[in-house]
């Protein structure tokens, strides 16, 4: 909303501001904010749920197929489930969640008791190495410790 106000401070002191453009630029703050909005990762008993601008994926961790790592820059993680249902979502969402890898975590073993997983066991296994030092090192910095 911030670009609302920018925008629309900078037109009037301009002098052309009008009623009319002031509502174009409350439009463009609006559609800005839609577009930019990350999407929203939610986890619970067996699924996890990524609601972007248009779709709603779910994918149930406790029955995937297979887990991928896409990226070298802005690392992304790939989920398969035996439904058919992918879902992609950002690695720095699990790292920000702890909760939320916890719920990906106890599915994907669960797929893997289940004998479902079939790809990127290693990539879990490392990716949950990864996410406990981060979780280490932000508890000893916030400590004084580290």
């Amino acid at each position: 909303m911030a670009f609302a106000g920018v925008t629309t401070v900078l037109d009037w002191a301009s002098g052309g501001l009008t009623v009319a453009r002031a509502d174009l630029w409350a439009l463009l703050a609006v559609a800005v904010c839609t577009v930019l909005r990350p999407p929203r990762v939610t986890a619970g008993g067996g699924w996890l749920t990524v609601r972007g601008l248009v779709r709603v994926r779910r994918v149930r961790t406790d029955a995937l197929v297979g887990v991928w790592r896409d990226g070298r820059i802005a690392t992304r993680l790939l989920l398969w489930d035996v439904h058919g249902h992918r879902v992609t979502l950002d690695l720095g969402v699990l790292v920000a969640d702890p909760l939320l890898w916890h719920e990906l975590d106890t599915g994907a073993r669960r797929s893997l008791e289940a004998g479902t997983l079939r790809h990127g066991t290693e990539i879990l296994r490392l990716l949950g190495r990864d996410l406990d030092d981060t979780a280490t090192r932000g508890i000893l910095g916030a400590s004084g410790l580290g």
